[in-house]
């Protein structure tokens, strides 16, 4: 029976994550990290390129063009960091914007398949997953990166709090 729970549940991990991607390329025209960087930078705690690239698993040169096209493109800027030898990465107004509405579209991407769940159901999913993700053995890189595309705001008791990933 285990194995076939985890052969469902990674099923609907690839149909949640296909679904994640094809959102995020329809809101912001780009793929790959594009959107996990928005989201990071989003936490407005000023992450560095070597930060940002070991959240998102990225080489330094792949973080460097990953951050040049968001800064032509308008939604990231390069400010003075905590020290005089970093820089700190946020997003513009309009990468705010952007990231919200890539947050919204991940979520609406989601949300229908909890919809043949009954509210009930949906509760006793959560506390699963909730389960499942506080169980986990994580580092603090670790939990950065799984939490690499969330909406820290819905997530209540969080087990991997999203809000303190850029923070080190």
């Amino acid at each position: 029976m285990i194995d076939r729970t985890a052969n469902l549940l990674g099923v609907v991990g690839l149909a949640v994550a296909d679904r994640i991607g094809d959102a995020a390329r329809d809101i912001l025209r780009h793929g790959g990290e594009t959107p996990a960087a928005l989201v990071v930078i989003g936490y407005g705690s000023g992450p560095s390129n070597d930060q940002l690239r070991h959240i998102l698993g990225l080489s330094h040169p792949g973080c460097v063009r990953l951050v040049d096209r968001l800064v032509a493109d308008g939604l990231v800027e390069r400010r003075k960091g905590r020290d005089k030898r970093t820089i700190a990465l946020y997003l513009s107004e309009r990468g705010m914007a952007r990231r919200e509405d890539l947050l919204k579209g991940r979520l609406a991407a989601i949300r229908p398949l909890l919809t043949p769940l009954t509210a009930l159901e949906q509760e006793t999913l959560a506390t699963l997953l909730h389960k499942m993700l506080s169980s986990m053995e994580t580092t603090a890189d670790d939990r950065r990166t799984l939490c690499r595309l969330c909406d820290n705001r819905v997530c209540t008791n969080c087990p991997i709090p999203a809000d303190a990933l850029a923070e080190t």
